[in-house]
């Protein structure tokens, strides 16, 4: 009897260690896609960034930077679709949805931006940059929830 009781608590130990070890690797992966979207994401909107500044240095006709802005509004829609494909595990579906918002935040910017650039009113510009500003906020606060996630996890 003692036996079967010790074989049962070693079998259930076992089981409880992979199922731990199983969430990490979840955990890991969910991780690893999210840093990969989000490096994807700073490096697309350093990109165009750039190339706006060098359309209001007049390096870029009007045309190329609405053609440029197209593609890159194409781009970060995309990436919007990539999150809702991530499995977060229950602790980090908050940060998942805090990124979220600072992309759509930042994709409605840019959309302004090119709205902008097309008819040159500056209320559109305006409205631009507000947006970037709550894209911001979304991206610390998302930030700070999956740091403190990963503190709990």
């Amino acid at each position: 009897m003692a036996i079967v009781a010790g074989a049962i608590i070693i079998g259930l130990v076992i089981m409880f260690n992979y199922n731990l070890d199983q969430a990490k690797i979840s955990g890991q992966r969910f991780g690893d896609s999210l840093a990969q979207i989000q490096n994807d994401f700073k490096n697309e909107t350093a990109d165009y960034d750039a190339k706006i500044i060098q359309y209001q240095n007049g390096n870029i006709t009007k045309q190329d930077i609405l053609q440029i802005s197209n593609t890159h509004i194409a781009v970060l829609s995309d990436m919007l679709s990539k999150y809702n494909k991530l499995k977060p595990p229950e602790p980090f579906a908050p940060s998942l949805e805090l990124f979220k918002l600072s992309t759509q935040a930042q994709l409605d910017s840019d959309k302004l931006l090119k709205e902008w650039i097309q008819i040159g009113d500056n209320s559109t510009k305006v409205r631009s940059y507000q947006l970037l500003g709550q894209a911001f906020y979304y991206e610390t606060r998302a930030l700070d929830s999956f740091n403190k996630a990963k503190t709990n996890s």
